[in-house]
């Protein structure tokens, strides 16, 4: 009887405390369903059906008679033989690399030079942050209107100068730089926002005793400024690159691709085959080579960052 009676408050409190770890991991659980089921509904279905669609021959038919036929990889191979595939590919890189060159070069100018305090910064970091907040269509019209051959103010300015008015938009030699350069101007608040954070957080100890030693301030910015501003440099260039790769409502708005597909790009032939040729399987299929091409990006950069601080 004793014995009994001595196990008998053991085992109660070991189903005790079971019971309560398992209440608190359906808590837990709990908490966590609405995020899961957010993310499964909006990002995980979208997705899916999109490689789904990309192996179909999935075009307007299918809205009437709901047949969505295989095709296999018939989709990437109709992509990938186009005659505008290769020229909107090299369009694709040249614009990422161009807008994100520009983006962090001048991004971190400005971020370094909100570092010092002077009046009105505070003023001056918040009106940096209207090309950000406005609609990219109302951007792109803005722009449009600023880049006009004959009405424009760029030109208008440089005649003034005594120079050409420059057929910004509608040469195959000027169309990409000018789109590259919207896209700068609207991707530099994000970049200084978030270098000027990271500017922010190195101690200013490390200035002070390289002063003393008699460094530079461009050695101070190789040797301090760059070391310590690497984590935030990555996350900024990866999603820079993950955003711009896909960047499309800003080139249909400047040049809707052209003239003479001068800046057609993967996004805007995405965009083409799905809602102007109502093919949705072959736009689903450059959607989709995007989306690898953005990935491959992440993984060798990212590993590639990671590699020195291993060793």
């Amino acid at each position: 009887m004793t014995a009994v009676t001595l196990r008998a408050p053991a085992r109660s409190d070991a189903q005790r405390r079971r019971g309560g770890l398992r209440g608190e991991r359906l808590t837990q659980l709990l908490f966590i369903a609405p995020a899961v089921l957010f993310l499964v509904l909006f990002f995980g279905y979208p997705v899916v059906k999109n490689v789904t669609m990309s192996f179909q021959d999935y075009t307007q038919k299918t809205f009437f008679t709901g047949e969505a036929p295989w095709v296999g990889l018939a989709n990437y191979a109709t992509a990938t033989s186009s005659q505008l595939f290769v020229p909107a590919l090299w369009n694709t890189l040249l614009f990422t690399a161009g807008s994100i060159a520009g983006q962090l070069i001048i991004g971190l100018a400005l971020a370094s030079f909100f570092t010092k305090r002077f009046p009105l910064s505070g003023l001056l970091r918040s009106l940096l942050l209207l090309p950000w907040l406005l609609p990219l269509i109302v951007s792109s019209a803005v722009w449009r209107s600023i880049l006009d051959k004959d009405s424009g103010v760029l030109n208008q300015f440089l005649m003034s100068l005594g120079l050409q008015a420059v057929p910004w938009l509608t040469s195959t030699q000027f169309a990409l730089i000018a789109v590259i350069m919207v896209n700068i101007w609207i991707g530099i608040p994000f970049n200084v926002t978030i270098l000027y954070g990271g500017l922010q957080d190195i101690p200013g100890e490390l200035y002070e005793a390289a002063a003393l030693d008699g460094a530079t301030k461009w050695k101070a910015f190789w040797h301090i400024t760059l070391p310590n501003l690497r984590p935030v440099l990555s996350v900024v260039l990866v999603l820079g690159v993950v955003y711009t790769i896909k960047v499309l409502d800003i080139i249909l708005g400047l040049t809707n691709g052209g003239p003479a597909n001068a800046t057609q790009t993967i996004a805007v032939r995405s965009y083409q085959e799905t809602f102007v040729n109502f093919d949705f399987g072959l736009g689903a299929a450059f959607s989709n080579i995007l989306i690898v091409i953005s990935l491959v990006f992440a993984i060798i950069y990212l590993r590639a960052s990671r590699r020195p601080v291993d060793e």
